[in-house]
């Protein structure tokens, strides 16, 4: 199928400038002529119009990347089977995106502009439907997880061990979605916190965030029995990315638990790298894993684990991550992972380039991933 690149650019900037009210006019359109559509959606849509604004960046940015738009496409199209997408509703999504697009265009919006986008969404329908019927022939739209132990480590955070009722085919390093009963078509993402273990059986490090539905009915409101939801596997923040025998990972709070996974699966490895992990707490009463990753060390033997807290005034030295790394004069020669909330990646991969690591060298978590139309 072609599509014509240049035109879906041109005209993506004609409404870029008025991305929110595309949001906004499209969801008040498919709701409008679609109201059983509304049904997959939760009921806040703040946060589902800036993703379907990422979503639509992103595929206007990689529609000329062959196979990697199609392994995100592939992806996306297995984690919308937990929705209960179905291939009636693409059309209905394409239809209303292009009239919201040309309704914001100013006037400046072209027949040759609907022309392009109907192709592109199309070729975006045909290989999504496909990859979900592939997946549907061997994987659930989603998993039932039964919480078998539930670990308050500080009074804001949970470790959460969940027994899928099938087999949960994953890597170490990749991450979920959870619904919990309380906030049924609300999913967030969580970091899996251990690799494939015999038992089926998953880990979280889950922190109560002020607002957050879902991350405060985990940790607050969910005991043993309880079930939850959990959504197909997703991400590519594996081991595979490293080129190097010396890994270095930096870890800013729970972001410590994809992390975690990767020490567990390179501890089994028979080449396995020597690896310095680096836990960044604000205070010490926050380093909520200090037991485990005593046990990963033994196990491990070239695992090293360094704790940096950076704001508690009983403890000095008071350092980030990066302070730490360099205050042991550890050098990042090899391939560095970071993991953290969005402002700790940033300045840390900041910090990391200035120190001159190679950028293809720095991994994070979300860097290759990208929001779906549909709420997660």
């Amino acid at each position: 199928m072609m599509i014509d690149i240049g035109l879906i650019r041109h005209s993506w900037l004609l409404v870029a400038p008025s991305a929110e009210k595309v949001a906004m006019h499209f969801y008040g359109r498919l709701f409008s002529e679609y109201p059983r559509i509304r049904e997959l959606f939760p009921p806040a849509m703040d946060v589902q119009r800036d993703r379907l604004l990422r979503a639509l960046t992103q595929v206007v940015l990689g529609l000329e990347n062959g196979e990697p738009l199609g392994d995100y496409l592939g992806q996306l199209a297995r984690d919308h089977r937990k929705y209960g997408v179905r291939p009636e509703h693409y059309p209905a999504v394409g239809h209303c995106l292009v009239a919201a697009m040309r309704a914001n265009a100013g006037g400046a919006w072209l027949p040759a502009y609907d022309e392009a986008w109907t192709s592109a969404y199309r070729y975006i329908s045909e290989v999504m439907i496909q990859a979900a019927e592939q997946d549907a022939e061997h994987a659930p739209p989603s998993w039932i997880g039964t919480v078998v132990s539930h670990e308050m480590r500080t009074p804001d955070i949970a470790v959460i061990h969940v027994e899928p009722d099938q087999a949960y085919p994953f890597r170490a390093g990749q991450y979920a979605t959870l619904q919990t009963g309380q906030w049924p078509k609300v999913w967030r993402p969580y970091s899996i916190a251990n690799a494939p273990r015999h038992d089926n059986r998953l880990s979280f490090h889950v922190r109560a965030v002020p607002g957050g539905w879902v991350s405060t009915a985990l940790v607050r409101h969910t005991r043993p029995g309880d079930i939850v939801l959990v959504g197909p596997p997703r991400g590519s923040f594996s081991l595979e990315e490293a080129r190097t025998s010396h890994l270095v990972f930096l870890a800013g709070g729970t972001g410590l638990a994809p992390l975690k996974a990767l020490v567990e699966e390179s501890a089994w490895a028979p080449d396995r790298p020597s690896i310095d992990l680096f836990h960044g707490v604000r205070h010490g009463a926050e380093a909520y894993d200090v037991y485990d990753l005593r046990r990963l060390r033994a196990q491990h033997k070239r695992l090293r684990v360094i704790q940096a807290v950076s704001e508690d005034p009983g403890h000095w030295p008071r350092h980030t991550v990066v302070d730490a790394l360099e205050h042991h004069r550890i050098t990042p020669d090899g391939d560095v992972y970071v993991c953290g909330s969005p402002e700790m990646v940033r300045n840390t991969v900041q910090r990391l380039l200035a120190m001159g690591v190679r950028a293809e060298r720095v991994h994070t978590e979300f860097s290759g991933e990208h929001p779906s139309f549909v709420p997660s």
